[in-house]
């Protein structure tokens, strides 16, 4: 029988959790990230000033950590988005067209009644890593 691979992932490029798990795991070609809050990665501390500014450093965050996964946001297949407001929905997608621009992946979105260090917003994501083909049906 033959193994699959399980790859802990851990960037400095993008702040460190803030409990017990990984930034990522590999497991095989797929990319399990960890959810991302708009956290500075040198004081771990949220950004201030709202939603925008937090989910704006939580895509940095994440994209650093794709990386460090050697996968990237053109390899994404599925996002979920945990908003604090569900009011602050059309602001978070204005900032997410800024990253994920074409060939969307999949998504869902939830409102939740508390987030980690009360963080506004956060974002986990499914990724590939590897050559990968995206087709249209």
């Amino acid at each position: 029988m033959s193994k699959i691979v399980r790859k802990l992932i851990s960037t400095n490029k993008a702040a460190l959790p803030v409990g017990p798990y990984n930034q990522a795991v590999v497991a095989d070609r797929t990319v399990y990230v960890s959810g991302c809050l708009g956290l500075n990665k040198d004081t771990l501390k949220l950004v201030e000033g709202g939603v925008v500014p937090q989910f704006e450093l939580a895509l940095k965050n994440l994209v650093a950590v794709l990386e460090g996964a050697n996968s990237g946001v053109n390899k994404v297949i599925k996002n979920t988005i945990f908003l604090k407001d569900m009011n602050d929905f059309g602001a978070v997608n204005e900032i997410y067209k800024k990253v994920f621009s074409s060939s969307f992946p999949a998504r869902s979105c939830v409102q939740v009644a508390c987030l980690p260090m009360d963080a506004l917003v956060e974002i986990e994501s499914i990724a590939l890593t590897g050559d990968v083909v995206t087709e249209s049906s």
